[in-house]
């Protein structure tokens, strides 16, 4: 008796440790790197003196320095059917992707990544004159296909956490972007289903108003798409980008009421 006893508990202890802490092995490689990042921090800065270079007697450290911040948001959908197998493409090395954040369809929040430390998650894109995103960016990814709703669970938990990384970083208001705005010529996340209106009226990204102004009859819409980040370098590919986030709309011209929405948007960027 006593014998099946212990062998039940020795099983039990087992199968705890495989539910609660299934990342072990990887999270000891996340460990790993950043205790190096943290030497290399922790180094004095040389310069190493050749024929043209001439290196000082003596080391002056400045005092006056601090952590570099991030400046944006970018939202993802994963594009996945699970937030197990998102979570297990984050740490598999050979994907060599990754996102700040991870939020499961129930509003668990996985904070995969220190904040101050760059995710491989935007990629190639432009916004603005932004062409390196990672450096200067939160990557956020919400468990969705791309083809459902996203659950109210799931926009709850990432308002909180928005509001958290605008207070804790200043984070500008236009700066809460999707992926598929920085990349319109590669990705279409998040969805048209995704609550961009809702999100603005918290103070995480623009909006437009309900009541708008007479459009110009010389208004240039590639201008406008321009002035609020857009890269217009594939005309089409800005288009339905931003047609996407803000008429939650597939298509790819521009009609009236699109071009009255971008009149009423550049006066906000």
């Amino acid at each position: 008796m006593p014998y099946k006893f212990f062998s039940v508990i020795i099983i039990a202890f087992i199968l705890y440790g495989c539910v609660t802490k299934p990342y072990s092995e990887t999270n000891k490689v996340y460990k790993k790197q950043s205790k190096e990042f943290a030497l290399r921090l922790k180094e004095e800065p040389t310069i190493d003196a050749n024929d043209s270079i001439k290196a000082p007697d003596f080391f002056v450290g400045t005092t006056n320095f601090s952590m570099r911040k991030p400046n944006f948001v970018i939202i993802h959908h994963t594009a996945q059917n699970s937030c197990d197998t998102t979570l297990r493409t984050f740490t598999l090395p050979r994907t060599q992707v990754s996102a700040h954040y991870v939020i499961c369809r129930d509003g668990i929040i996985h904070h995969m990544l220190n904040d101050y430390m760059r995710a491989h998650h935007a990629g190639a894109g432009k916004w603005g004159s932004v062409t390196d995103m990672n450096s200067c960016s939160i990557g956020i990814e919400l468990d969705n296909n791309g083809f459902e709703p996203f659950s109210e669970a799931q926009i709850n938990s990432l308002v909180s956490l928005l509001g958290k990384l605008k207070k804790d970083y200043n984070i500008p208001t236009s700066n809460f972007i999707g992926h598929g705005d920085f990349a319109p010529t590669r990705k279409n996340d998040p969805s048209i289903l995704f609550p961009w209106k809702n999100l603005a009226a918290k103070g995480f990204g623009q909006w437009y108003d309900d009541t708008r102004d007479t459009v110009p009859a010389n208004f240039n819409h590639l201008q406008a798409l321009r002035i609020i980040g857009y890269d217009t370098k594939d005309t089409t590919a800005a288009i339905r980008s931003f047609k996407r986030h803000f008429m939650q709309d597939s298509s790819r011209r521009i009609n009236d009421a699109d071009k009255a929405v971008l009149n009423n948007l550049i006066k906000k960027y």
